[in-house]
Protein backbone atom coordinates (compact mmCIF):
# COMPACT_ATOMS: atom_id res chain seq x y z
CA UNK A 1 0.00 0.00 0.00
CA UNK A 2 1.24 3.46 -0.94
CA UNK A 3 0.20 6.39 1.27
CA UNK A 4 0.65 10.12 0.99
CA UNK A 5 0.14 12.13 4.17
CA UNK A 6 -0.35 15.75 3.20
CA UNK A 7 -0.38 19.10 5.00
CA UNK A 8 0.47 17.77 8.47
CA UNK A 9 2.71 19.42 11.02
CA UNK A 10 5.61 16.97 11.12
CA UNK A 11 7.18 16.77 14.57
CA UNK A 12 10.23 14.52 14.66
CA UNK A 13 12.79 15.26 17.39
CA UNK A 14 15.09 12.56 15.96
CA UNK A 15 15.66 14.94 13.03
CA UNK A 16 15.02 18.17 14.97
CA UNK A 17 12.08 18.73 12.66
CA UNK A 18 8.93 20.76 13.24
CA UNK A 19 7.41 21.93 9.97
CA UNK A 20 4.41 21.54 7.72
CA UNK A 21 5.20 19.01 5.02
CA UNK A 22 4.09 15.86 3.22
CA UNK A 23 5.17 12.27 3.79
CA UNK A 24 5.20 9.55 1.10
CA UNK A 25 5.10 5.90 2.16
CA UNK A 26 5.71 2.95 -0.15
CA UNK A 27 6.40 -0.72 0.55
CA UNK A 28 6.14 -0.15 4.28
CA UNK A 29 8.89 2.46 4.50
CA UNK A 30 9.15 6.25 4.33
CA UNK A 31 10.20 7.21 0.80
CA UNK A 32 10.01 11.01 0.75
CA UNK A 33 9.51 13.89 3.14
CA UNK A 34 9.01 17.41 1.84
CA UNK A 35 6.65 20.08 0.59
CA UNK A 36 4.06 19.54 -2.16
CA UNK A 37 4.88 15.91 -2.82
CA UNK A 38 3.11 14.05 -5.59
CA UNK A 39 2.49 10.32 -5.62
CA UNK A 40 1.99 7.64 -8.26
CA UNK A 41 -1.54 6.62 -9.24
CA UNK A 42 -3.25 4.30 -6.80
CA UNK A 43 -1.77 6.06 -3.79
CA UNK A 44 -4.13 6.69 -0.88
CA UNK A 45 -4.00 10.28 0.36
CA UNK A 46 -4.55 11.25 3.99
CA UNK A 47 -5.19 14.94 4.59
CA UNK A 48 -3.51 15.76 7.90
CA UNK A 49 -4.24 19.49 7.92
CA UNK A 50 -4.50 20.70 11.50
CA UNK A 51 -2.87 17.50 12.78
CA UNK A 52 0.53 16.52 14.10
CA UNK A 53 2.42 13.80 12.22
CA UNK A 54 4.88 12.02 14.51
CA UNK A 55 6.95 8.86 14.68
CA UNK A 56 4.71 6.03 15.82
CA UNK A 57 4.14 6.19 19.56
CA UNK A 58 5.79 3.45 21.63
CA UNK A 59 4.44 2.25 24.97
CA UNK A 60 7.32 0.54 26.71
CA UNK A 61 5.27 -0.84 29.61
CA UNK A 62 2.05 -2.76 29.01
CA UNK A 63 0.46 -5.95 30.32
CA UNK A 64 -1.21 -7.91 27.54
CA UNK A 65 -2.10 -10.84 29.86
CA UNK A 66 -1.43 -13.31 27.06
CA UNK A 67 -0.70 -16.20 27.57
CA UNK A 68 -2.73 -17.47 30.49
CA UNK A 69 -4.90 -14.52 31.54
CA UNK A 70 -6.81 -13.88 28.35
CA UNK A 71 -10.05 -13.23 30.18
CA UNK A 72 -8.55 -9.82 31.11
CA UNK A 73 -6.85 -9.03 27.80
CA UNK A 74 -5.13 -10.80 24.94
CA UNK A 75 -2.73 -9.82 22.19
CA UNK A 76 -5.56 -9.09 19.76
CA UNK A 77 -7.62 -6.86 22.06
CA UNK A 78 -4.55 -5.26 23.62
CA UNK A 79 -3.01 -4.27 20.32
CA UNK A 80 -6.40 -3.04 19.08
CA UNK A 81 -6.50 -0.76 22.11
CA UNK A 82 -2.92 0.30 21.41
CA UNK A 83 -3.56 1.51 17.87
CA UNK A 84 -6.75 3.23 19.00
CA UNK A 85 -4.53 5.14 21.40
CA UNK A 86 -1.99 6.01 18.69
CA UNK A 87 0.63 3.40 19.61
CA UNK A 88 2.42 1.52 16.84
CA UNK A 89 4.58 -0.54 19.21
CA UNK A 90 4.23 -1.90 22.73
CA UNK A 91 6.59 -3.76 25.04
CA UNK A 92 4.71 -6.37 27.07
CA UNK A 93 5.72 -7.28 30.59
CA UNK A 94 6.52 -10.86 31.62
CA UNK A 95 3.99 -11.51 34.40
CA UNK A 96 1.88 -13.79 32.24
CA UNK A 97 1.01 -17.44 32.97
CA UNK A 98 3.48 -18.93 32.29
CA UNK A 99 5.96 -16.13 32.86
CA UNK A 100 8.07 -14.99 29.91
CA UNK A 101 11.22 -16.68 31.22
CA UNK A 102 12.03 -18.92 28.25
CA UNK A 103 12.17 -18.98 24.47
CA UNK A 104 8.88 -20.84 24.01
CA UNK A 105 6.73 -18.19 25.69
CA UNK A 106 8.53 -15.28 24.02
CA UNK A 107 8.23 -16.96 20.61
CA UNK A 108 4.51 -17.57 21.14
CA UNK A 109 3.93 -13.86 21.83
CA UNK A 110 5.94 -12.73 18.82
CA UNK A 111 4.23 -15.24 16.50
CA UNK A 112 0.72 -14.40 17.67
CA UNK A 113 1.37 -10.66 17.45
CA UNK A 114 2.62 -10.94 13.88
CA UNK A 115 -0.26 -13.20 12.87
CA UNK A 116 -3.17 -11.48 14.61
CA UNK A 117 -2.02 -8.25 16.26
CA UNK A 118 -2.57 -4.69 15.10
CA UNK A 119 0.82 -3.26 16.14
CA UNK A 120 4.36 -4.34 16.89
CA UNK A 121 4.75 -6.30 20.12
CA UNK A 122 8.16 -6.56 21.79
CA UNK A 123 8.29 -8.99 24.73
CA UNK A 124 10.10 -8.21 27.97
CA UNK A 125 11.54 -11.33 29.56
CA UNK A 126 11.80 -11.93 33.28
CA UNK A 127 14.99 -11.33 35.26
CA UNK A 128 14.43 -14.47 37.33
CA UNK A 129 12.70 -17.77 36.65
CA UNK A 130 8.98 -17.38 37.24
CA UNK A 131 9.76 -13.86 38.50
CA UNK A 132 10.41 -15.66 41.77
CA UNK A 133 13.49 -13.63 42.62
CA UNK A 134 15.67 -16.65 43.35
CA UNK A 135 17.49 -17.75 40.18
CA UNK A 136 18.43 -15.64 37.18
CA UNK A 137 16.70 -16.57 33.94
CA UNK A 138 18.64 -17.31 30.76
CA UNK A 139 18.87 -13.74 29.50
CA UNK A 140 20.90 -14.71 26.45
CA UNK A 141 18.16 -17.07 25.31
CA UNK A 142 15.51 -14.45 25.99
CA UNK A 143 17.36 -11.87 23.91
CA UNK A 144 17.90 -14.34 21.07
CA UNK A 145 14.18 -15.14 21.08
CA UNK A 146 13.25 -11.47 20.62
CA UNK A 147 12.97 -9.98 24.11
CA UNK A 148 14.06 -6.33 24.21
CA UNK A 149 14.54 -6.06 27.98
CA UNK A 150 14.24 -8.04 31.20
CA UNK A 151 12.18 -7.22 34.28
CA UNK A 152 10.38 -8.87 37.16
CA UNK A 153 7.79 -6.10 36.88
CA UNK A 154 5.06 -6.47 39.44
CA UNK A 155 7.70 -7.61 41.89
CA UNK A 156 11.04 -6.12 42.92
CA UNK A 157 14.17 -8.24 42.87
CA UNK A 158 14.64 -8.45 46.61
CA UNK A 159 18.24 -9.73 46.64
CA UNK A 160 20.78 -6.96 46.04
CA UNK A 161 23.38 -9.54 45.02
CA UNK A 162 21.09 -11.11 42.43
CA UNK A 163 20.22 -7.67 41.04
CA UNK A 164 23.90 -6.81 40.86
CA UNK A 165 24.61 -9.96 38.86
CA UNK A 166 21.61 -9.35 36.63
CA UNK A 167 22.86 -5.87 35.76
CA UNK A 168 26.34 -7.17 35.00
CA UNK A 169 25.12 -10.04 32.84
CA UNK A 170 22.54 -7.97 30.99
CA UNK A 171 25.15 -5.30 30.28
CA UNK A 172 27.44 -7.95 28.86
CA UNK A 173 24.89 -9.14 26.32
CA UNK A 174 23.36 -5.74 25.60
CA UNK A 175 19.86 -5.99 27.03
CA UNK A 176 18.15 -3.45 29.30
CA UNK A 177 17.14 -4.22 32.88
CA UNK A 178 13.85 -2.62 33.95
CA UNK A 179 13.39 -2.34 37.70
CA UNK A 180 10.18 -2.40 39.70
CA UNK A 181 11.60 -0.30 42.54
CA UNK A 182 9.77 -1.09 45.76
CA UNK A 183 10.74 -2.17 49.27
CA UNK A 184 8.16 -4.80 50.16
CA UNK A 185 8.93 -4.66 53.87
CA UNK A 186 7.85 -1.02 53.88
CA UNK A 187 4.84 -1.72 51.67
CA UNK A 188 3.56 -4.34 54.11
CA UNK A 189 -0.21 -4.64 53.83
CA UNK A 190 -0.64 -1.14 52.43
CA UNK A 191 -3.21 -0.58 49.72
CA UNK A 192 -2.85 3.14 48.88
CA UNK A 193 -0.48 6.04 49.47
CA UNK A 194 0.26 6.73 53.13
CA UNK A 195 -0.99 10.18 54.03
CA UNK A 196 -3.95 12.24 55.15
CA UNK A 197 -6.38 10.55 52.75
CA UNK A 198 -5.43 7.00 53.77
CA UNK A 199 -5.84 7.96 57.42
CA UNK A 200 -9.23 9.51 56.75
CA UNK A 201 -10.39 6.47 54.79
CA UNK A 202 -9.03 4.01 57.32
CA UNK A 203 -6.84 2.24 54.75
CA UNK A 204 -3.31 1.03 55.38
CA UNK A 205 -0.83 3.22 53.57
CA UNK A 206 2.26 2.69 51.45
CA UNK A 207 4.89 5.32 52.29
CA UNK A 208 6.85 7.16 49.62
CA UNK A 209 10.05 5.86 51.19
CA UNK A 210 9.21 2.32 49.96
CA UNK A 211 9.84 3.55 46.43
CA UNK A 212 12.62 5.96 47.32
CA UNK A 213 14.78 3.41 49.16
CA UNK A 214 14.42 0.84 46.38
CA UNK A 215 15.22 3.47 43.74
CA UNK A 216 18.36 4.44 45.69
CA UNK A 217 19.52 0.82 45.78
CA UNK A 218 18.99 0.34 42.06
CA UNK A 219 20.81 3.55 41.21
CA UNK A 220 23.77 2.63 43.42
CA UNK A 221 23.97 -0.86 41.88
CA UNK A 222 23.89 0.63 38.38
CA UNK A 223 26.62 3.07 39.38
CA UNK A 224 28.76 0.32 40.92
CA UNK A 225 28.42 -2.01 37.94
CA UNK A 226 28.55 0.80 35.33
CA UNK A 227 25.54 -0.86 33.72
CA UNK A 228 22.44 0.75 32.19
CA UNK A 229 19.23 0.55 34.19
CA UNK A 230 15.65 1.67 33.62
CA UNK A 231 13.31 2.48 36.52
CA UNK A 232 9.64 1.75 35.85
CA UNK A 233 6.57 3.79 36.87
CA UNK A 234 8.21 6.55 38.95
CA UNK A 235 5.62 8.11 41.27
CA UNK A 236 7.40 10.02 44.07
CA UNK A 237 9.21 13.32 44.39
CA UNK A 238 12.03 11.47 46.17
CA UNK A 239 12.56 9.03 43.30
CA UNK A 240 12.67 11.92 40.82
CA UNK A 241 15.31 13.67 42.95
CA UNK A 242 17.40 10.50 43.34
CA UNK A 243 17.38 9.83 39.59
CA UNK A 244 18.13 13.47 38.74
CA UNK A 245 21.17 13.45 41.04
CA UNK A 246 22.32 10.10 39.65
CA UNK A 247 22.14 11.36 36.08
CA UNK A 248 24.19 14.40 37.09
CA UNK A 249 26.88 11.98 38.35
CA UNK A 250 26.86 10.12 35.03
CA UNK A 251 24.96 7.03 36.15
CA UNK A 252 23.42 5.21 33.17
CA UNK A 253 19.88 5.38 34.49
CA UNK A 254 16.68 6.15 32.61
CA UNK A 255 13.12 6.13 33.89
CA UNK A 256 9.47 6.40 33.01
CA UNK A 257 6.28 7.63 34.60
CA UNK A 258 2.63 7.05 33.70
CA UNK A 259 -0.17 9.52 32.91
CA UNK A 260 -2.05 8.77 36.12
CA UNK A 261 0.95 9.93 38.17
CA UNK A 262 0.90 13.41 36.60
CA UNK A 263 -2.89 13.64 36.38
CA UNK A 264 -4.36 12.24 39.62
CA UNK A 265 -3.65 12.35 43.34
CA UNK A 266 -4.63 9.93 46.07
CA UNK A 267 -7.86 11.93 46.44
CA UNK A 268 -9.11 9.82 43.50
CA UNK A 269 -9.39 6.90 45.94
CA UNK A 270 -12.15 8.67 47.90
CA UNK A 271 -15.32 6.64 47.79
CA UNK A 272 -13.05 3.58 47.87
CA UNK A 273 -12.74 3.75 44.09
CA UNK A 274 -10.93 0.54 43.14
CA UNK A 275 -10.23 1.94 39.65
CA UNK A 276 -7.85 4.32 41.43
CA UNK A 277 -5.96 1.43 43.06
CA UNK A 278 -2.59 0.73 41.47
CA UNK A 279 1.02 -0.08 42.26
CA UNK A 280 2.81 2.17 42.96
CA UNK A 281 -0.17 4.06 44.35
CA UNK A 282 -1.39 7.50 43.42
CA UNK A 283 0.52 10.04 45.50
CA UNK A 284 -0.03 13.64 46.66
CA UNK A 285 0.01 17.00 44.88
CA UNK A 286 3.69 17.59 45.73
CA UNK A 287 4.60 14.35 43.98
CA UNK A 288 2.51 15.25 40.93
CA UNK A 289 4.36 18.58 40.72
CA UNK A 290 7.71 16.78 41.00
CA UNK A 291 6.74 14.32 38.24
CA UNK A 292 5.85 17.22 35.94
CA UNK A 293 9.13 18.98 36.76
CA UNK A 294 11.04 15.76 36.09
CA UNK A 295 9.38 15.39 32.71
CA UNK A 296 10.13 18.99 31.82
CA UNK A 297 13.83 18.95 32.77
CA UNK A 298 14.51 15.55 31.21
CA UNK A 299 14.98 13.58 34.42
CA UNK A 300 12.04 11.39 33.37
CA UNK A 301 12.78 10.01 29.92
CA UNK A 302 9.54 8.33 28.93
CA UNK A 303 5.79 8.28 29.40
CA UNK A 304 4.43 4.73 29.53
CA UNK A 305 0.95 3.55 30.46
CA UNK A 306 1.56 0.51 32.69
CA UNK A 307 -1.66 -0.70 31.02
CA UNK A 308 -2.93 -3.30 33.48
CA UNK A 309 -6.33 -4.73 32.54
CA UNK A 310 -8.44 -6.57 35.13
CA UNK A 311 -11.84 -8.20 34.90
CA UNK A 312 -14.75 -6.42 36.58
CA UNK A 313 -14.96 -9.19 39.18
CA UNK A 314 -11.41 -8.35 40.27
CA UNK A 315 -12.21 -4.68 40.77
CA UNK A 316 -15.83 -4.73 41.94
CA UNK A 317 -14.82 -5.89 45.43
CA UNK A 318 -13.74 -4.33 48.72
CA UNK A 319 -10.83 -1.93 48.22
CA UNK A 320 -8.35 -4.08 50.16
CA UNK A 321 -9.20 -7.08 47.99
CA UNK A 322 -9.14 -5.34 44.61
CA UNK A 323 -6.26 -6.00 42.23
CA UNK A 324 -3.82 -3.21 41.39
CA UNK A 325 -3.80 -1.54 38.02
CA UNK A 326 -5.72 0.38 35.38
CA UNK A 327 -6.10 0.33 31.61
CA UNK A 328 -4.34 3.23 29.95
CA UNK A 329 -3.55 2.69 26.27
CA UNK A 330 -6.51 4.68 25.00
CA UNK A 331 -6.28 7.62 27.42
CA UNK A 332 -2.51 8.14 27.55
CA UNK A 333 -2.14 10.48 24.57
CA UNK A 334 -4.86 13.03 25.46
CA UNK A 335 -3.70 13.09 29.10
CA UNK A 336 -0.13 13.73 27.94
CA UNK A 337 -1.33 16.44 25.56
CA UNK A 338 -2.71 18.24 28.63
CA UNK A 339 0.91 18.76 29.69
CA UNK A 340 1.56 20.58 26.43
CA UNK A 341 -1.54 22.70 26.88
CA UNK A 342 -0.46 23.79 30.34
CA UNK A 343 3.16 24.43 29.31
CA UNK A 344 4.77 21.57 31.22
CA UNK A 345 6.08 20.05 27.96
CA UNK A 346 6.65 21.19 24.40
CA UNK A 347 5.26 19.07 21.58
CA UNK A 348 8.80 17.99 20.71
CA UNK A 349 9.40 16.85 24.29
CA UNK A 350 6.13 14.93 24.27
CA UNK A 351 7.12 13.06 21.11
CA UNK A 352 10.55 12.37 22.58
CA UNK A 353 9.00 10.78 25.66
CA UNK A 354 6.34 8.79 23.82
CA UNK A 355 8.28 7.67 20.73
CA UNK A 356 11.95 8.61 20.39
CA UNK A 357 13.27 7.83 23.88
CA UNK A 358 11.41 4.52 24.31
CA UNK A 359 12.91 3.31 21.04
CA UNK A 360 16.40 4.26 22.24
CA UNK A 361 15.99 2.74 25.70
CA UNK A 362 14.71 -0.56 24.32
CA UNK A 363 17.08 -0.55 21.35
CA UNK A 364 14.39 -1.01 18.71
CA UNK A 365 14.64 0.55 15.21
CA UNK A 366 11.68 2.91 15.50
CA UNK A 367 11.04 6.45 16.73
CA UNK A 368 11.92 8.37 13.56
CA UNK A 369 10.36 9.65 10.34
CA UNK A 370 13.67 9.63 8.48
CA UNK A 371 13.61 8.55 4.85
CA UNK A 372 14.18 4.81 4.70
CA UNK A 373 12.72 4.17 8.17
CA UNK A 374 9.90 1.73 8.81
CA UNK A 375 6.63 3.60 8.28
CA UNK A 376 5.30 3.53 11.83
CA UNK A 377 3.47 6.84 12.09
CA UNK A 378 0.90 8.47 14.34
CA UNK A 379 -1.31 11.26 13.03
CA UNK A 380 -2.60 13.19 16.05
CA UNK A 381 -5.68 15.38 16.01
CA UNK A 382 -5.22 17.87 18.88
CA UNK A 383 -8.78 19.20 18.60
CA UNK A 384 -10.92 16.06 18.66
CA UNK A 385 -13.00 15.79 21.82
CA UNK A 386 -14.34 12.54 23.20
CA UNK A 387 -15.71 11.04 26.38
CA UNK A 388 -14.12 7.98 27.98
CA UNK A 389 -16.89 5.38 28.02
CA UNK A 390 -16.50 1.73 28.98
CA UNK A 391 -18.48 0.48 25.99
CA UNK A 392 -16.21 2.34 23.58
CA UNK A 393 -12.87 1.11 24.95
CA UNK A 394 -11.19 -1.48 22.73
CA UNK A 395 -9.60 -3.20 25.72
CA UNK A 396 -11.43 -6.23 27.12
CA UNK A 397 -11.19 -4.67 30.56
CA UNK A 398 -12.68 -1.32 31.55
CA UNK A 399 -10.85 -0.54 34.81
CA UNK A 400 -10.09 3.13 34.19
CA UNK A 401 -10.29 5.98 36.71
CA UNK A 402 -11.02 8.28 33.75
CA UNK A 403 -14.43 6.84 32.87
CA UNK A 404 -16.77 9.74 32.20
CA UNK A 405 -13.93 12.22 31.61
CA UNK A 406 -14.17 14.51 28.60
CA UNK A 407 -10.76 14.50 26.90
CA UNK A 408 -9.29 16.48 24.04
CA UNK A 409 -6.83 15.08 21.50
CA UNK A 410 -6.24 11.63 20.14
CA UNK A 411 -5.04 9.56 17.22
CA UNK A 412 -6.62 10.49 13.90
CA UNK A 413 -4.73 7.70 12.18
CA UNK A 414 -2.29 4.99 13.32
CA UNK A 415 -0.04 3.51 10.63
CA UNK A 416 2.03 0.39 11.33
CA UNK A 417 4.55 -0.70 8.70
CA UNK A 418 2.79 1.42 6.09
CA UNK A 419 -0.64 -0.07 6.84
CA UNK A 420 -3.46 1.99 8.36
CA UNK A 421 -4.46 0.00 11.45
CA UNK A 422 -6.70 2.64 13.00
CA UNK A 423 -8.54 5.66 11.65
CA UNK A 424 -10.91 7.93 13.51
Amino acid sequence: MNLLIKNGRIIDPSQKMDQTADLLIADGVIKQLGANLTAPSGTTTIDAAGCYVTPGLIDMHVHLRDPGLEYKEDIISGTRAAVAGGFTSVACMPNTKPVIDNKAVASYIIYKAKAEGFCNVFPVGSITYGSGGERMAEMGELKESGCVAVSDDGKPVKSSELMRRALQYANGIGIMVISHAEDLDLVGEGTMHEGFTSTELGLKGIPRIAEDIATSREVLLAEYTNAPLHIAHVSTAGAVRIIREAKARGVKVTCETAPHYFTLTDDAVRGYNTNAKMNPPLREATDVAAIKAGLKDGTIDAIATDHAPHHLDEKDVEFNEAMNGIVGLETSLPLALKLVGEGSLTLAQLVEKMAVNPSKILGIPRGTLAVGAVADITVIDPQVEWTVEADNLASKSKNSPFLGWRLQGGARCTIVGGVVEFQR
